[in-house]
């Protein structure tokens, strides 16, 4: 006899899933900048007694923390759900920046951040994950990378918000900000936040997990079924290329400006050319989702970290005029947009009952090529070899997730778009 899978009844709501789960990665692109914009201010408290390198280690224990929580909410995700995860998530790191405004102590202030990174870790793959099971057949990659887009908006918005906000008010001010849309966005989750219609269809009703449990008792570990079913080839591939993704975002997003001071361009034009890098970064996000949706996931993914890396090594030569800000818009396209493509893949190659932990720990381990990027470039600019060597690093750090994209074995994914996005979406389910 079959059994059927249990409903969500916020189901009608599925329209608000985009939304929503935008509005959580936005909060990310706030955490990405916010600590930058506060840092000049909490440099001058004087009972703080912070300098540059204690400053720093305040900004890797954030980081560690929002790795250790995409590493941990993943499996949570697909043991207990899309939706609960999403608002503990949100919940967690909207209290625990809110408590970030109160403290006067650089230690509890760091260990906030942390606790803070730890919800903040764990909203990017389970929205990841939601958006994935609610695309529409054809969309699943420009769903994706449109979600991703709230990651820059946040980060633009926080980065306009220090200019209004930090002087005039306080740094304390900014994570009161910071944590205020939870007010909003909590209650509307949960009103409106579906559960995953493909949790539910894997779950089933208490019956069939009973049943299932006693057929397939290991196939409850997602975490093991990264490296199952020939899918550690690929497990493996993702962790490398994710890794050197996002080294190359942070390590950009961080030292572009010094960079190219190093290489001789005036104050006010590195200013810009960070800028430019950024728009750049969100018209990849655009277009590259739609291309990988009509090219399939892996070739368009393989290409997007080659122009990357031919991109960045053209910056290695002072180029003339208008033409260098063309080259670091061409670079942000390509670079930005590449390692979200390697969230879209990852979705597409593992089940639903491992999809959450497929991107957490993704998204996990590629945070500590975030904390390695700005350190790696940072030495390069303490030798004085920054420019043009750490454009040639840029350069070979985006070649090697190419290779790492290209050793994914075809079986179970393939080159092609996957036809399980088509059949796991809800409108193809209720046909």
């Amino acid at each position: 006899m079959t059994v059927s899978s249990p409903i969500d009844p916020r189901a009608r709501y599925a329209r608000w899933v985009a939304p929503l789960c935008w509005t959580a990665v936005a909060l990310e692109g706030f955490d990405l900048v916010v600590l930058g914009v506060v840092l000049p201010a909490l440099l001058k408290v004087p009972s703080w007694g912070l300098d540059p390198n204690s400053a720093s280690l305040i900004s890797v224990v954030g980081l560690l923390g929002v790795a250790a929580g995409a590493l941990a909410i993943g499996p949570v995700s697909d043991l207990f759900g899309r939706r609960g995860t999403m608002l503990l998530t949100v919940t967690s790191f909207s209290v625990f920046t809110l408590l970030c405004a109160v403290v006067d102590d650089p230690w509890w202030f760091g260990l906030l951040r942390f606790l803070a990174g730890l919800g903040l870790g764990g909203v990017l793959p389970t929205a990841l994950a939601l958006i994935t099971e609610y695309a529409r057949v054809g969309r699943g990659g420009s769903s994706t990378t449109v979600l991703m887009t709230g990651y820059h908006v946040g980060a633009v918005l926080t980065a306009l918000l220090g200019i209004l906000v930090v002087e005039r008010y306080g740094w304390q001010w900014m994570f009161v900000i910071g944590a205020a849309p939870a007010v909003i966005l909590v209650p509307l989750m949960v009103k409106f936040l579906p559960e995953s219609a493909e949790f539910l269809k894997v779950r089933g009703t208490p019956a069939a997990r009973k049943a299932k449990a006693a057929q397939e008792p290991r196939e409850r570990n997602p975490i093991a079924i990264l490296f199952r079913r020939g899918y550690g080839r690929a497990t493996i591939a993702f962790w490398v290329t994710s890794f050197m993704g996002l080294l190359l975002v942070y390590g950009l997003n961080t030292w572009l400006p010094q960079i190219m001071r190093e290489a001789g361009y005036e104050l006010g034009a590195a200013l810009a050319l960070l800028l430019v890098l950024n728009v750049g970064a969100v018209i990849g996000l655009l277009i590259g989702g739609r291309v990988a949706d009509r090219l399939g996931y892996r070739r368009s993914t393989i290409v997007w970290f080659t122009a990357a890396a031919v991109f960045l090594a053209l910056l290695s030569i002072k180029l003339p005029g208008f033409s260098v800000y063309v080259g670091v818009l061409l670079a942000g396209i390509f670079t930005f947009s590449a390692q979200v493509l390697v969230y879209v893949y990852v979705a597409r190659v593992y089940p639903a009952s491992a999809r959450g932990t497929a991107l957490g720990a993704a998204s996990g381990i590629g945070r500590f090529g975030a904390i390695s990027g700005p350190l790696v470039t940072g030495f390069l600019l303490t030798a004085g070899i920054a420019y043009p060597w750490g454009f040639y690093l840029f350069a070979v750090v985006a070649a090697i997730g190419a290779v790492a994209i290209a050793v994914v074995n075809r079986d179970p994914a393939p080159d092609a778009p996957l036809e399980v996005v088509a059949k796991e979406t809800p409108a193809a389910r209720a046909e």
